[in-house]
């Protein structure tokens, strides 16, 4: 699919008002997404494991208006209004207004809550973005009634992007590559698709616990690191070492091996902040608490032989991958050696799920 093909035609009609709610995950990348160009193009693909709990649950309600001039919408977060949210909404609608044409026509009400703690270190914008751009893609299911399920998903991560690049991961479920590779059928730039390839079945429970290192804001945004791989000394080097695991994934994901996952998962994380530290302006993720989360799991795993490895997003914390047979001995693990590192002692336990979900009103 190109741009072209989530152009609509004439809507066949307009309801006066509604209401619509979708809940959509957060996801965590295995193989990293840093980079990009512009609108929302990855630099290199990606590909990640759709959560379960971590979510956002968003409603939009629309009451068609006289004026068809400008957008006009109120923002709630947890039941307030939420007015440092409205800029990033606002500069969305612009991006995808050519998409979803009926926006300046209607006021809407978007009122947004996380499944886990505001500010807790956990990105937002991945599932924020992911349940804003599906309620729009509902909204415009009602306007054009033959609008059928692959286009919807495709267009509601398509449009989710251009808002948060992984966003457009966490539309379905439960491994969701993005990026165009050539070794990877219908991948696209600009689109998230469900990985076409086996897995085994060891990866469709897999539990994901997220130790909350830091909880607070980061001293350098993603959207600036993204930026700062321009011109980076190793960039090219490192896209080209997301292609290749991408490829070397394959293999690994049919065969069930653990071994080979947890190297090549950890390798990407460490990659990640490898490129922070090296960038100008050089910059510094991790916190002290995040090394030694991660060389207390080299320690455990070397000991015990249990299959457990860290991944990091663009920030300090610390997610905790490993299959659900291990879970009651992970979560000791955690208990006795991870927890007194984490920020008031706080962990949020998910697992792989499989996408978003419409609420039925």
């Amino acid at each position: 699919m190109t741009e072209k093909d989530f152009l609509p035609g004439a809507y066949q009609k307009m309801p006066k008002h509604g209401k619509v709610t979708w809940k959509a995950p957060s996801n965590i990348a295995l193989v990293k997404y840093w980079g990009k160009k512009p609108v929302q193009i990855p630099a290199n693909p990606s590909i990640s494991f759709t959560l379960d709990s971590c979510a956002t649950t968003t409603s939009v309600s629309f009451e068609k208006k006289a004026d068809s001039e400008l957008f006009s919408f109120d923002l709630l977060f947890e039941g307030k209004p939420k007015d440092d949210f409205k800029p990033k909404i606002l500069t969305f609608l612009e991006r995808i207004e050519k998409y979803v044409p009926f926006l300046k026509a209607y006021h809407f009400t978007i009122e947004t809550s996380n499944s886990f703690p505001h500010s807790s270190g956990i990105a937002s914008s991945a599932s924020g973005m992911a349940a804003l751009s599906l309620c729009l893609m509902d909204i415009e299911s009602q306007l054009n009634p033959s609008l059928d399920n692959g286009l919807f998903n495709a267009k509601a991560s398509f449009l989710a992007r251009l808002g948060s690049g992984s966003a457009c991961r966490s539309i379905k479920g439960n491994l969701v590559q993005w990026g165009m590779h050539k070794n990877i059928p219908n991948s696209s730039d600009l689109y998230g698709i469900e990985y076409p390839f086996e897995v085994d079945s060891v990866f469709m429970s897999y539990c994901d616990t997220i130790l909350l290192v830091h909880k607070g804001q980061k001293q350098v945004s993603s959207t600036v690191g993204h930026q700062l791989m321009h011109g980076h000394p190793y960039a090219e080097n490192r896209f080209r070492q997301a292609f290749s695991n991408l490829d070397t994934l394959k293999a690994i994901l049919a065969s069930g091996n653990l071994e080979e996952f947890i190297k090549l998962v950890e390798s990407e994380a460490l990659t990640l902040h490898a490129m922070m530290m090296t960038s100008m302006p050089y910059f510094i993720l991790m916190k002290p608490a995040t090394l030694e989360i991660i060389n207390k799991i080299w320690q455990y795993r070397e000991e015990t032989k249990t299959p457990v490895c860290f991944t990091l997003d663009a920030g300090a914390n610390v997610h905790l991958l490993y299959p659900a047979s291990v879970k009651e001995e992970v979560m000791e693990f955690i208990q006795n050696e991870l927890v007194e590192h984490c920020e008031n002692g706080q962990y949020i336990h998910d697992r792989v799920g499989m996408g978003a979900t419409k609420i039925k009103g």
